[in-house]
C-alpha cells in the first residue's frame, strides 16, 4: 500500500484518482509521496520513505529542489494545468489598465448616497474614460503554456501581437496563431508595443529583466503586466517609471510592501490560478504524475530530474537509478548488472544539469546484493526496484 500525504487541501478531482493500492495518510513521515500547493517545505525534514513530491501548480519556490534531488526525491509540477485561469486574468488586467473601471467603481461607491447619481454620473464619467485595446500592439514575452494562450486570445480581440521566446517548444509553436508576429529581438518588443506582458520562469537570466534600462527602451505610456513572478521586475525602477508617467500602468498579481504602494499600479492578490477549474486540473495532473512514477518509474514534468519514460512496466522487474550526471556512471550501473548475470532487456538514460536518471527493464528481479552494489556506486542518489 502506497501512502500519500497532502500538505494542503487537494481537490478531490485529483485524490479520487488514487486506486485501492493507495491510501491518504496524516503522517508525513510514513508517506511515499506528498501533494502540496503553497505550503512552505524548506524547513521540513524528509524521511527516507519519501520518493516524490507533486506540486499542484507551476511555481516551486516553496520546495527545496536541490535538497530533494540529493536525497533522490523527484519533484513534479503541473505546467499548463492552470494556464486558462491565468490567461483570463491577464485579459482582465489588459482591460482594467485600459479603461479606468476600478476608478469608476470606486467613484460610484463614494457617491452611492447621491439621490441624483444617475445625472451626476453623466457629468463625472469622463474622468474615467480610457482607450480600447483593439488595434493596439501587445508584446508577449515567453510563449509557454500561458503565453501562447494570451497571445492567441489577444489576436482574437483585434490586437497586433508580437511574441518573443528564443526557446519556444515545438508544441507551443504549433499552438501559436499564425497572426502572432514572432520576433527574436526583445528590444523590438520594448520599442514597438503599447502593452507588454511577461510569462517566463524566474531564472538567474530573467530575474530583474524589467528594469530601468529595459523601461527606457519602451514607449512613453506603456502598460506592463506581470502574472509570472514578482522578481522578474525591479520594483524600485518600476515605481520610478510609474511616478514619472513613463509607464502608464503596472498590473501585477503579486502584492508586497513595494507593489501595494506604487502609484498607478493595479495589484491583484495572486488570483491567477485561483479558480475551481485550475485547482481541479492541477490536482488531477499532479496525482497522475505521482502514480506514473510510483508504479512505472516514469518521470514527466519534474523540475529537478529529467523526463524519462519506458512506458508501462511489463517485464519481471524494472530498476530506476537516480544519480549525478558524471562520466562512467552508466558503465558502472550496467557493469553491476552484467556481473550478476542479469540481462537488461530495455534501458534509457536521461540527464538534466547536475542530475540524471537511468531506467532499466530486466528479465528477472535482482537480488538484494545487486541493489546494495548499485547504491554503493559513488554518485548514486537512490535505487528503486519496481
Amino acid at each position: 500500500m502506497r501512502k500519500i500525504h497532502c500538505l494542503n487541501a487537494i481537490s478531490k478531482y485529483g485524490t479520487d484518482l488514487l486506486t485501492d493500492n493507495y491510501a491518504l495518510t496524516e503522517q508525513v513521515s510514513e508517506a511515499q509521496a506528498i501533494l502540496v500547493r503553497s505550503a512552505a517545505m524548506h524547513d521540513m525534514e524528509f524521511s527516507d520513505e519519501l520518493l516524490a513530491i507533486g506540486r499542484a501548480g507551476a511555481g516551486v519556490n516553496n520546495i527545496p529542489l536541490d535538497t530533494c534531488a540529493q536525497k533522490g526525491i523527484v519533484v513534479f509540477n503541473t505546467p499548463g494545468a492552470n494556464a486558462n485561469g491565468v490567461k483570463e486574468l491577464v485579459l482582465a488586467g489588459l482591460l482594467l489598465a485600459s479603461r479606468d473601471v476600478i476608478g469608476g467603481i470606486r467613484w460610484t461607491g463614494e457617491n452611492k448616497g447621491d439621490e441624483n447619481i444617475a445625472k451626476t454620473t453623466e457629468k463625472s464619467k469622463k474622468a474615467f474614460a480610457g482607450c480600447e485595446i483593439k488595434g493596439k500592439k501587445l508584446g508577449v514575452i515567453g510563449l509557454g503554456a500561458i503565453g501562447v494562450l494570451v497571445a492567441n486570445a489577444a489576436v482574437s480581440l483585434g490586437m497586433e501581437v508580437y511574441g518573443y521566446d528564443p526557446y519556444i517548444s515545438v508544441q507551443a509553436a504549433w499552438m501559436l496563431s499564425r497572426n502572432v508576429k514572432h520576433t527574436t529581438a526583445l528590444d523590438a518588443v520594448f520599442a514597438e508595443c503599447d502593452y507588454i506582458t511577461v510569462h517566463v520562469p524566474a531564472l538567474d537570466s530573467t530575474k530583474g529583466m524589467i528594469n530601468k534600462e529595459a523601461i527606457e527602451k519602451m514607449k512613453d505610456g506603456v502598460v506592463i503586466l506581470n502574472f509570472a513572478r514578482d522578481v522578474l521586475v525591479k520594483e524600485d525602477d518600476m515605481a520610478a517609471a510609474l511616478a514619472s508617467g513613463k509607464v502608464k500602468k503596472y498590473v501585477t498579481d503579486f502584492p508586497n510592501p513595494k507593489s501595494a504602494n506604487m502609484e498607478n499600479a493595479i495589484v491583484i492578490p495572486h488570483l491567477g490560478a485561483s479558480t475551481e477549474e485550475s485547482e481541479d486540473n492541477c490536482a488531477r495532473m499532479a496525482v497522475e504524475e505521482l502514480m506514473e512514477y510510483l508504479e512505472n518509474g516514469n518521470i514527466k514534468n519534474s523540475v529537478n530530474f529529467p523526463a524519462c519514460d519506458l512506458g508501462p512496466k511489463k517485464t519481471a522487474a524494472r530498476i530506476g537509478v537516480l544519480h549525478l550526471n558524471v562520466p562512467n556512471m552508466i558503465g558502472q550501473i550496467t557493469g553491476t548488472m552484467a556481473s550478476a548475470q542479469i540481462n537488461i532487456s530495455d534501458m534509457t538514460n536521461k540527464s538534466r544539469d547536475k542530475y540524471a536518471y537511468t531506467l532499466m527493464d530486466l528479465d528477472h528481479e535482482p537480488v538484494k546484493e545487486v541493489v546494495e552494489k548499485l547504491n554503493a556506486i559513488e554518485g548514486v542518489l537512490r535505487v528503486r526496484v519496481l
